[in-house]
C-alpha cells in the first residue's frame, strides 16, 4: 500500500466560512483560511463581531442545511479551555472543535449543542492544546489503572467533533498530532479520536511518535448505510484503518451505535470478518475496541425527528428501559434481555474473529 497517494472518498467542503473578530488575527486562522482556499470556498468573511448571525432559516430544515453547510472560526472561551473528565474514553476531553459536517441521523450532539448545528473550530489552538500540558500526569480513567495504564495520561478529541471530517479545512488535528508525536507534551501522553471518515493521507506523512490512536467508527451495513449519510462507506474506513495502522499508529474500533437490526448477528459477524481482514498481517498491531449500544434522550429526539423527520431510526420509549444519571436526566436504552444477549455475543464473537482486540468498555 502506497501510503502517500491516500485519496478520501468522502471529503466535507463547507460553502461558507465565517470568521469571528476575535479570531481573526490568530496564527491558526491563517492555516484555516489558507486550507479553505485551496479547498475552493469561496465565501470566506470575517465578521464585524463576535456573534454568529444569519444562520437560522425559515424552517429548522432551512436551518440545519445551513448550519451544516457553514463553519465558523471562533475563540474557545475559557470554560472549553479545562479539560473534562471523560470516562469510560480517556482521562480529559479537550476539544479542538464542536459540530459536526455529517448526517448521522442518531447523531450524539443532538440536544447537547445549543442552536443550529454549525460546526465550530477553535482558532485559538496554542491554548486549547495547554490543557495537555497542564493535565499530563493527572487522571484516573487510563493513567495509573492495571487494565489501561500504558496509554499514560490520555486526551479525548472527538467528544464533539469528528475531527479527520473537518481535517481538511483546520488543519487542527495535524497540528495536535505533530507537536504531541514531537514530545512537547512529554512522553507519557496519549490522544485518541473517532472518527467515520477516510481522510488520511496527511495523518500518515506525520511523526506521530506512536502517542495518537485513530479509533474508527464501525457498524453492521444496514446501520451504517442507512442512517449515517455524509461519511465514508465502511469499506472506505477499513482501508483507512489498514493505512494508519501500517503506518504505526494505535488504532481502535468503536463499535457504535449497537443496534439489534434483523439478522443482527450475521451482519455484525460480517463487519468483525472484514475488519480482521483489513487489519491482517500488519506488524505491532495495536487494537483496540469500544463497543456502545444506542440510546437516546427525550431532548435528543425531539432534535432528531425535526432534522430528519423521515427518519425509520427506532426511537420508541416503550420498546426502551430507562437509565438515569446521577443528576436526574434520563436516557432510553435496549431492555435487559437484549443488552444480555448482544453483550455476550459480541464478547465472545470479538475474541473469536479478532483475537488482536483488546475490549475497553461495553455500555
Amino acid at each position: 500500500m502506497d501510503l502517500t497517494t491516500l485519496s478520501p472518498t468522502r471529503l466535507w467542503v463547507p460553502r461558507h466560512v465565517m470568521i469571528t473578530r476575535a479570531a481573526a488575527d490568530l496564527p491558526h486562522t491563517a492555516e484555516i483560511i489558507r486550507r479553505c482556499e485551496i479547498a475552493g470556498v469561496d465565501d470566506i468573511r470575517i465578521l464585524p463581531g463576535n456573534a454568529l448571525t444569519g444562520l437560522r432559516g425559515a424552517t429548522e430544515r432551512e436551518t440545519y442545511a445551513s448550519a451544516k453547510n457553514t463553519l465558523a472560526v471562533v475563540v474557545a472561551p475559557p470554560s472549553a479551555l479545562k479539560p473534562q473528565p471523560i470516562p469510560p474514553s480517556a482521562d480529559w476531553r479537550i476539544d479542538l472543535a464542536k459540530g459536526c459536517p455529517a448526517h448521522c441521523q442518531y447523531c450524539y450532539l443532538a440536544g447537547s449543542l445549543q442552536g443550529p448545528p454549525v460546526t465550530r473550530v477553535y482558532a485559538n489552538l496554542d491554548e486549547v492544546l495547554g490543557g495537555i500540558r497542564t493535565h499530563s500526569g493527572r487522571g484516573s480513567v487510563t493513567r495509573g489503572t492495571i487494565d489501561r495504564g500504558d496509554e499514560g495520561t490520555t486526551f479525548e478529541m472527538s467528544c464533539y467533533t469528528d475531527p479527520l471530517g473537518i481535517e481538511s479545512v483546520t488543519g487542527s488535528l495535524a497540528a495536535a498530532i505533530s507537536r504531541v508525536g514531537s514530545g512537547e507534551f512529554g512522553s507519557d501522553v496519549q490522544l485518541r479520536f473517532t472518527t467515520k471518515f477516510d481522510d488520511v493521507g496527511e495523518l500518515v506523512t506525520l511523526d506521530h511518535g506512536r502517542r495518537t490512536r485513530v479509533r474508527f467508527s464501525v457498524n453492521a451495513a444496514e446501520v451504517a448505510n442507512r442512517f449515517e449519510g455524509g461519511t465514508a462507506r465502511m469499506p472506505a474506513r477499513l482501508a483507512a484503518l489498514r493505512a494508519v495502522a501500517t503506518a504505526g499508529y494505535r488504532v481502535g474500533l468503536t463499535i457504535a451505535p449497537i443496534m439489534p437490526v434483523p439478522d443482527w448477528r450475521e451482519q455484525y459477524g460480517a463487519l468483525l470478518d472484514e475488519i480482521s481482514e483489513a487489519v491482517a498481517g500488519i506488524d505491532d498491531l495495536d487494537l483496540t475496541a469500544e463497543i456502545i449500544t444506542h440510546r437516546f434522550t427525550p431532548a435528543s429526539k425531539e432534535v432528531l425527528l425535526s432534522w430528519y423527520p423521515r427518519t425509520k431510526l427506532d426511537m420508541d420509549e416503550d420498546l426502551r428501559s430507562q437509565k438515569r444519571s446521577k443528576f436526574g436526566g434520563v436516557k432510553y436504552v435496549y431492555p435487559k434481555q437484549t443488552m444480555t444477549e448482544m453483550r455476550q455475543w459480541f464478547t465472545e464473537e470479538l475474541e473469536r474473529r479478532l483475537p488482536a482486540a483488546r475490549l475497553l468498555y461495553w455500555t
